[in-house]
């Protein structure tokens, strides 16, 4: 890692996480050690901000957009960020718009931190010369790198070689690695020498994650070094990790399902008990962060995940081996005194499967003039649950499969190869199936709640 130019924050973080896999650490955490988090404050979207006090906020605040991934579940091999949402604009595109109108509107020179990885640099900077007038073209004023580690052979616990593809030796440590990147790339000291005293943290795919400045205000008011944006969990939820209070301490934490032993699984589903989830959008104290990772010798002390893959994804017959990851939210531990607030769902918009752009491109959503994406009004805040067959399992086949109306649509599911002309309307819960192989016409027109 030396010889790779990787920070001493990373290798004092990575050399946790391979202590704790030696040493065949669980991480688990008992049903009977936590109790629920409960009466969580809401945050509920007010009158705009004052333009002088929100630009003393604004002044004081870098957007970290976590921008590491390529999407290869949807077939993309670049940075997911680099999908179309409409056609011609990107989440690129939304995220330059989102800040520059911030600072259009308040005068504040509000910063904008893109954190690539080694497989989205790139591409994600020729893109930005052609976002926003170029205003973000700039590497060393918009680029905070994530760190690679080794992965490790299954087998032997040493770092694995793979001669045919030396690169697919290495891999990211998963968005927790945004606290050691910020201290070994020397980001957060300058961005401290120059004023900025927290960071709000969301993933590039999640275009509800927008610097709200009321909800920044909140933030530096409240006094906590830490914030971790939750919302109610629902039936699709109960896989997901939730909140939580130990209780020796009383400090909140985060529970994964792989920290979840056999007999409390039930307990950890109950959405009753266990009612809020991380959507993965932080604010944080910077002097208190710095503090912090000098307390704990260069690196937060965060639970490790244990990965086990193929030293090449694509080929399964490759040797196994281990990515050792940490994850972002799992630090809320890390700081005492750290608070979470509960949120609309419209502000957890991810993009994770093709059904999710799908959504995210039909008339349900909107986008207002300062990029901001946003479920249209009539649908009350609930977004359409939409399911697709394998057909449509990578990005390049929904141009077949066209954009239906899905401003008044509960659910649709789709099953075989079919078009949608423009005109098609959906309500209520629609399923089209086509189990002929060759595709199919669904023609202007109003289908609902039907099977078609």
């Amino acid at each position: 890692m030396k010889g790779a130019g990787v920070s001493a924050a990373a290798i004092s973080a990575f050399r946790r996480n391979y202590e704790a896999l030696v040493h065949n650490e669980s991480g688990m955490i008992g049903e009977e050690s936590i109790a629920p988090a409960e009466n969580l404050p809401v945050w509920q979207e007010g009158a705009s901000e004052d333009s002088a006090a929100a630009r003393e906020w604004l002044e004081q605040v870098v957007v970290i957009k976590l921008n590491g991934g390529l999407g290869t579940s949807m077939g993309l091999q670049k940075a997911k960020s680099l999908l179309q949402v409409r056609r011609g604009t990107t989440f690129l595109d939304l995220i330059a718009r989102q800040v520059v109108s911030l600072r259009e509107a308040s005068g504040a020179k509000v910063r904008l931190l893109l954190m690539n990885s080694f497989s989205t640099s790139e591409d994600t900077l020729a893109a930005l010369k052609e976002v926003a007038g170029g205003v973000f073209a700039k590497r060393s004023e918009i680029e905070l790198m994530q760190n690679q580690v080794p992965k490790i052979d299954a087998e032997t616990l040493q770092p694995i070689e793979w001669p045919a593809n030396p690169e697919l030796e290495w891999c990211p440590p998963g968005h927790g690695d945004l606290y050691a990147a910020l201290a070994g790339s020397g980001w957060l000291d300058r961005l401290l020498a120059d004023g900025v005293k927290c960071a709000f943290v969301s993933n590039s795919d999640n275009l509800g994650a927008v610097l709200e400045p009321g909800l920044l205000r909140y933030f530096c008011q409240s006094g906590a070094p830490f914030l971790m944006e939750v919302t109610r969990r629902t039936e699709s939820d109960r896989k997901g990790g939730h909140l939580a209070v130990r209780k020796v301490d009383g400090q909140l934490l985060l529970r994964e399902v792989a920290q979840c032993a056999d007999e409390d699984l039930a307990e950890f589903q109950n959405i009753d008990k266990h009612r809020y989830f991380n959507t993965n959008s932080l604010w944080l104290r910077l002097d208190v962060l710095k503090e912090r990772l000098e307390a704990e010798g260069g690196s937060l002390p965060l639970p490790m995940i244990r990965n086990r893959k193929t030293v090449d994804p694509r080929d399964k017959n490759s040797p196994p081996a281990f990515q050792l990851e940490i994850a972002m939210g799992a630090a809320i531990e890390s700081f005492p005194g750290a608070a979470a607030i509960e949120v609309d769902r419209s502000r957890f918009t991810p993009v994770k499967t093709t059904a999710d752009l799908l959504a995210l491109r039909s008339d349900a959503y909107e986008i207002s003039p300062d990029g901001c994406m946003r479920l249209v009004a009539a649908r009350a805040g609930i977004p359409p649950v939409v399911e697709l067959g394998d057909e449509y399992k990578l990005v390049d086949s929904l141009d077949e499969l066209g954009v239906p109306s899905l401003v008044d649509c509960q659910r649709l599911s789709v099953i075989g190869r079919v078009h949608f002309h423009d005109g098609a309307v959906l309500r209520g819960h629609v399923r089209i199936e086509n189990l002929a192989g060759s595709l199919t016409e669904v023609p202007a027109g109003v289908y609902s709640n039907s099977a078609v």
